[in-house]
């Protein structure tokens, strides 16, 4: 029989007509002669009525049914009479089965099929295909399917051509480590998995395409979080022949149009700011700032040049910074122990400790207020603190103390609920740093990536290795709700000042030549002004789906090592497939591969 609707969508207009419905039992209340069936389909539930008085037959099919069998009914759509269920759309109406067939039936599952689900991520990963059963994981791949359809329609309106670049590509310095790949015609060498698409789009603009786009996959060798996937999906535009601020104006409009098509949102183009790298670091000490409430940085270093606290006093001598956050209210809130809590957590930032002060009605108190005995009112009206409020501080290195006023500011609006859920905060982040130094390695890297343009008032920066460490790019970065969304900049199309550019990175010419040859030639037959973007596909469906781990917007993750714990990948290779690509393995299967292509 061919399915009238899906079950979720049965409702009043059906009232008294014959459906055929299939789908999953989701639940089975047995009352004797009548038994209530909840059927689930990705649309949602109805609920199928079996009793004697219409079908005696469906009755005993009815019987046997257990939690996931697959079923197929057919049967009249009636009002209930009771149990109205204004959660569903289906939840007015009921389908009184008149003949019902089990098309599979199902093993008891490791853990129930709905949204309140009580199993380990492990487990979840592990029967992954059940997990996407639930309701909120159907709707989560559905709004990255959404994301996907605004993205084609608005690009393909706007003259974008769709167009793939290689996965299996040269290995490229551009910041992570690269997955390999063994060539068995080529022994001995090795394709890398794309980091991200940027010289083929570059390329794709000296070959005249003027306007690209792909839904683009990613792959980096990198530690993993929460919101980080070795393999990822970008949603890739490069142009040419437009300056910064016509892609940031197109941009709004993309975003705007998934915004409105996937969550039903209005978004105001023209209301989004823009924030200079500067003033995003000095005012929430990140990059990529979360908008949706205050608690700004308020800058301290001149107010505490001469401190008789010595550990902000000495920061100042140290060209360091004193900032402090003013948490609104909450004094009362946190005793010692919750803060040297706090203390130990801003370690990781490098902090040395965490200063804290609460405004009472008597005063200051805390254990630094004998430090502001003789200044505690210009203290109190510097930070504009009131009565109630906690102060943190940090006294250290500009970007120690960015980091540890960062993670508190975010940490304490969580615990304080003063995040607003329902708000879509974007920002866009401009004028960022050229380069930026890496001290664990002892070098600088590109902020961005090497083929960023600097901004055209510092070219001139770029006749010194030096001069070059303090340039500013032209390039910008989506925000929202304090996740970088995306980044963008306009290219390096002359070769000149590429060339300058891998020098301030510390590429000889020859190196230069041995990494990107084959974009540094095509340079020199014409490349175009050109300027691009790309949008993280994961952590856009994360954001618009209101969860805090991408694991949950992809079908098929993997876990925090790296692993599939459905399929066990990775897993070791069998010897027969070792030798083809004349590698040698210190572990390996014994058992021969089975060769797909053949069976």
């Amino acid at each position: 029989m061919q399915r009238t609707n899906y079950a979720g969508l049965i409702d009043e207009n059906y009232v008294g007509q014959t459906v055929t419905l299939q789908g999953w039992v989701q639940k089975r209340r047995d009352l004797g002669a009548l038994i209530f069936v909840d059927l689930r389909d990705r649309e949602g539930l109805v609920q199928l009525t079996f009793s004697d008085d219409i079908s005696g037959a469906a009755l005993k099919i009815a019987d046997q049914l257990r939690t996931e069998f697959v079923i197929e009914v057919e049967g009249i759509v009636t009002l209930r009479e009771a149990g109205i269920n204004s959660n569903l759309r289906s939840g007015k109406v009921e389908v009184q089965v008149q003949t019902a067939k089990i098309l599979a039936t199902a093993k008891t599952t490791p853990f129930n099929i709905d949204d309140d689900v009580d199993a380990a991520d492990e487990l979840r990963l592990k029967y992954r295909y059940l997990d996407l059963r639930r309701p909120v994981m159907q709707k989560n791949i559905r709004i990255r399917s959404k994301i996907t359809a605004a993205t084609h329609e608005f690009l393909d309106a706007n003259g974008f051509i769709d167009i793939e670049t290689p996965y299996l590509a040269k290995s490229t310095p551009e910041g992570a480590r690269d997955y390999l790949v063994p060539s068995r015609v080529n022994p001995g060498s090795f394709y890398a998995l794309p980091q991200s698409p940027q010289l083929f789009k570059q390329l794709l603009m000296g070959a005249g395409f003027d306007r690209y786009y792909q839904v683009a996959r990613a792959f980096r060798d990198e530690d993993l979080r929460g919101d980080r996937q070795p393999e990822f999906t970008q949603l890739d535009v490069e142009t040419s022949f437009m300056n910064q601020s016509e892609i940031i104006a197109l941009v709004n409009k993309w975003v705007a149009a998934i915004m409105q098509k996937t969550v039903n949102y209005e978004l105001e183009t023209g209301t989004i700011p823009m924030l200079t790298w500067q003033e995003s670091m000095d005012r929430f000490g990140t990059d990529k700032p979360d908008l949706r409430f205050g608690m700004e940085l308020i800058d301290l270093t001149a107010f505490m040049q001469d401190s008789s606290f010595s550990v902000f006093a000495k920061a100042v001598e140290n060209q360091g910074q004193v900032k402090t956050i003013v948490v609104p209210g909450v004094a009362d809130d946190y005793s010692r122990k919750d803060l040297d809590k706090k203390a130990q957590y801003v370690e990781r930032f490098g902090a040395k400790g965490l200063p804290w002060l609460k405004v009472t009605a008597e005063g200051l108190k805390g254990p630094i207020a004998k430090f502001f005995s003789d200044n505690e009112e210009a203290l109190i009206a510097t930070t504009q603190a009131q009565v109630g409020d906690l102060l943190i501080f940090a006294a250290d290195q500009a970007s120690v103390v960015a980091g540890s006023l960062d993670a508190l500011r975010r940490m304490f609006a969580k615990e304080q609920d003063m995040i607003d859920e329902q708000k879509w905060a974007f920002a866009w982040i401009i004028d960022w740093p050229l380069f930026e130094y890496q001290p664990e390695e002892d070098r600088w890297i590109s902020a961005h990536h090497p083929f960023t343009m600097p901004n055209e008032a510092d070219l001139e920066l770029l006749e010194t290795v030096e001069g070059a460490h303090q340039a500013h790019a032209q390039s910008y970065d989506l925000v929202l709700n304090g996740y970088e969304l995306g980044s963008g900049s306009i290219r390096i199309h002359r070769m000149d000042i590429q060339e300058k550019m891998l020098t301030a990175l510390g590429f000889t010419p020859e190196a230069a030549q041995e990494a990107f040859g084959f974009l540094l030639e095509g340079m020199e037959y014409g490349f175009p002004p050109m300027g691009g973007i790309a949008l993280g596909l994961d952590r856009l469906a994360m954001i618009l789906a209101g969860t805090e781990n991408i694991r949950e917007v992809i079908a098929f993750p993997k876990n925090s090592k790296g692993s599939e714990p459905m399929t066990e990948a990775p897993l070791p290779v069998s010897k027969q497939q070792l030798a083809e690509l004349e590698l040698t393995a210190p572990i390996y299967a014994d058992t021969k591969a089975p060769n797909l292509a053949e069976e």
